[in-house]
């Protein structure tokens, strides 16, 4: 059960406890959420003001929305491209990156596919839905996935595979779509032997993913969770932090390299 999870604004009266866990543990999972990215200025997908309160999923994040309309989402991720091509790491994604030298191990786990946390310097960073910036041809000719080179950013009109001619598409996962076997592999493992596990800035209502701190817990792991609203996972873990990841993160890494 999580400690002292009634009160809300006293993250900062947890960070020693927090701290004395990451500095005792050998290995380290850090699983993120679109929460991280958002203090980089990238809209969530799930708030009130994300991307699903102004389009259908189904018509923009699905494989029969692109055979209906394959230009249409085509230049909705050019867009979602361009956005993330400007954003920076923030606080969270440097101070996850600055963890690193405490533990023997640390995997970052991330439901973001826009490759901040690499851009921050994270060594292992498994991606559970992708990458934005990667492309790979819409009947996977070649295998699942067949990657091909990324396109010119400023064409508007969906580009043809050059070993098939299908069109190609983002390699990032939609819905009623598998994750991708060998990552979900890594990142199962990895949240059933690690020793303290951060869940940062995520819903814990998308699944398989929201599945990895039970993993994690079924394992005798730590589990914090760093997030401004509590979550379906609040009330399990070991210590909730409530707060944002920019303020938190720092501090808490901070504390525990000290």
């Amino acid at each position: 059960m999580a400690e002292d999870v009634g009160d809300l604004n006293a993250w900062q009266v947890r960070i020693p406890a927090a701290a004395a866990r990451l500095r005792d543990a050998r290995r380290v999972v850090v699983f993120t959420g679109a929460g991280v990215s958002k203090e980089s200025g990238l809209a969530t997908f799930r708030d009130t003001d994300g991307a699903w309160a102004q389009f259908n999923p189904e018509d923009y994040a699905s494989p029969s929305g692109f055979r209906k309309q394959p230009r249409v989402v085509w230049q909705w991720y050019a867009h979602r491209r361009r956005e993330m091509a400007v954003a920076r790491p923030n606080p969270a994604h440097q101070a996850i990156a600055t963890l690193e030298a405490l533990s023997a191990q640390l995997v970052v786990i991330t439901q973001n596919i826009d490759g901040l946390h690499q851009a921050a310097g994270s060594r292992e960073v498994l991606e559970l839905h992708g990458n934005i910036e990667r492309f790979k041809c819409f009947a996977n000719c070649r295998g699942a996935p067949t990657l091909v080179p990324t396109p010119d950013p400023t064409i508007e009109e969906p580009v043809r595979c050059p070993y098939c001619g299908a069109f190609i598409r983002p390699a990032v996962v939609w819905f009623h779509e598998m994750l991708p076997a060998d990552v979900w592999e890594r990142a199962a493992e990895a949240a059933c032997t690690c020793d303290v596990m951060l869940v940062v800035g995520t819903s814990g209502l998308v699944e398989p993913a929201a599945s990895l701190p039970r993993y994690a817990q079924q394992g005798g792991c730590y589990v914090i969770e760093i997030n401004l609203e509590p979550t379906p996972l609040t009330a399990r873990i070991s210590l909730y932090l409530a707060g944002a990841a920019g303020e938190v993160l720092p501090a808490l890494a901070a504390a525990a390299l000290s």
